[in-house]
């Protein structure tokens, strides 16, 4: 069944399975008569020759220059070309897709001013298949995503590139294939469809999901460390969380106890240390705090999803046309930046469990680098050395962006958000994230193969799955292969699911 966008009911969810999944769309049938509406409104003060920015006027520092009937009807093409300025790689086929969708949403509140005839097109273009190339840096995220959504936005002209059916294509040839009639460029239709900052806010929306489902299996990973390292469980009792109030440190208790369940750690049998060190104790309350962390810049960038992103804003209840600035990427920037730094800090504590496992001097017993060989041969030694690489990479990462504005258009657009680079900079985070806690799943495996006693439910589906990829380190051997896979399997969420499946949900 297809996803209906409305203008105000897209999730992040319902995002990942138009980017990721291909879920057909359709426009609401009230929304097509708000865009409708938007745009005779729109035509009466053309007509009239009402003063409108970026459809009688220039943009940025030209915004002053009033162009004449003629020039309005060529002035949204120039736009797009002009703007079509990115450079490097192209951004993944998901990260489009995610913004075409954000881009049509926010025409669906019936404010862009935009013919109807450039929405139902790029709806055209998500249900067949049809997907710009777009190269991923340029934006500095206020006016938009300019040149990004530019690029999208030649196709309509019948120029550009596009992704077909596997296929880099000329962009008129990528349409023709799928069927799709060019609308060509009318006025305010070019400035309509890339006056947002939708591609650092799909990029965003599409990391959140990842990012949330990366936290579970940090926390998966904790329960099996504890239990290697014969952790004292009271740190995890739910009073203890309630007391304090937070709810994320109520919820990442309550699923490392989930994983826990059913061991003879958890049922006492085993001798605990009186306290354990912040790495293990502090777990709730630190992934805790990010979960809270997403689920505020969830809120956010939800907001942004079902929001009037653009500029000017049409009112056509009030006949008014507001010039301001809704294109501006703060808002999300600012949350995801915190976000990013996040990540990092869980994945910092997952390094510093690792290390404990590694460390005889702290592991409960456990061999020196959980090797049986120590001295000829060094176990996981070196894994904590590729952990911490990454680790390093994700502190320089986890700089914020949105404070490093750089006037831009002879300071007529002097304060922007740089929300681009927050977008760029976290896939950069998480892939690293990935790659840290699969370092710690490797160990913790490792190191319950020389425990015998009874693991937790969770703990044990977790450490099967690990198994399937990457076989018990009996002696040295050249382990890039196995952090690879680690990292793989973390992002692919397959122990998270094999987890849920016996555990239950750990949301």
């Amino acid at each position: 069944m297809a996803i209906i966008l409305d203008g105000n009911s897209l999730t992040i969810e319902k995002l990942v399975r138009i980017a990721r999944h291909g879920e057909k769309v359709e426009l609401h049938p009230e929304a097509l008569e708000r865009i409708k509406a938007c745009r005779a409104m729109l035509e009466r003060k053309i007509a009239a020759h009402e003063v409108m920015y970026g459809i009688n006027t220039g943009i940025g520092e030209f915004s002053e220059v009033i162009l004449t009937d003629e020039q309005v009807e060529q002035f949204q093409k120039y736009l797009i070309y002009n703007h079509s300025a990115g450079i490097g790689d192209p951004a993944p086929i998901e990260y489009v897709r995610a913004a075409m969708a954000g881009r049509i949403n926010v025409h669906a509140n019936g404010r862009s001013g935009v013919r109807p005839e450039i929405t139902l097109t790029l709806i055209e273009m998500l249900n067949k298949g049809v997907t710009p190339v777009v190269a991923q840096k340029g934006s500095v995220g206020a006016s938009g995503d300019l040149a990004p959504m530019a690029q999208m936005a030649l196709l309509l002209l019948g120029e550009g590139e596009a992704y077909y059916q596997g296929e880099r294509l000329p962009g008129k040839v990528a349409m023709d294939r799928a069927g799709i009639k060019i609308p060509g460029l009318k006025a305010r239709d070019g400035l309509a469809t890339i006056n947002g900052s939708n591609l650092l806010t799909a990029m965003s929306a599409l990391q959140l999901y990842d990012m949330e489902r990366w936290l579970r299996q940090a926390e998966i990973a904790a329960a099996m460390s504890l239990e290697a390292l014969l952790a004292n469980l009271k740190p995890y009792d739910e009073r203890l969380h309630k007391a304090r109030g937070f709810n994320g440190a109520i919820r990442s208790a309550r699923a490392i106890r989930q994983c826990l369940q059913g061991s003879d750690l958890y049922a006492g049998k085993i001798k605990q240390r009186v306290q354990d060190a912040y790495s293990m104790r502090s777990t709730p309350q630190v992934i805790g705090a990010a979960r809270d962390a997403l689920e505020y810049a969830k809120q956010q960038v939800e907001i942004e999803l079902n929001g009037v992103g653009d500029n000017p804003v049409f009112f056509v209840e009030d006949n008014e046309t507001i010039t301001g600035a809704n294109f501006q990427g703060t808002p999300v920037a600012l949350p995801m930046d915190m976000v990013g730094a996040a990540i990092t800090m869980v994945s910092v504590m997952s390094e510093r469990r690792m290390n404990r496992l590694n460390n005889p001097a702290l592991s409960a017993g456990l061999p020196p680098f959980l090797t049986k060989g120590a001295g000829m041969f060094s176990g996981l030694m070196l894994s904590q050395y590729t952990a911490d690489h990454l680790i390093v990479e994700q502190r320089i990462l986890s700089v914020p962006a949105s404070i490093q504005s750089i006037p831009a258009a002879a300071d007529q657009e002097d304060f922007v958000s740089m929300g681009m680079n927050t977008a760029i900079k976290n896939g950069q985070i998480l892939k690293n994230a990935y790659g840290v806690l699969g370092i710690e799943f490797m160990a913790a495996a490792q190191a319950l193969d020389f425990r015998d006693h009874h693991f937790g439910k969770g703990v044990q589906a977790a450490k099967e799955v690990i198994r399937k990829y990457v076989p018990f380190l009996d002696v040295d051997r050249p382990l890039y292969p196995d952090h690879t896979r680690m990292q793989e399997l973390v992002q692919s969420a397959e122990i998270l699911e094999r987890v849920e499946e016996a555990v239950g949900s750990l949301k």
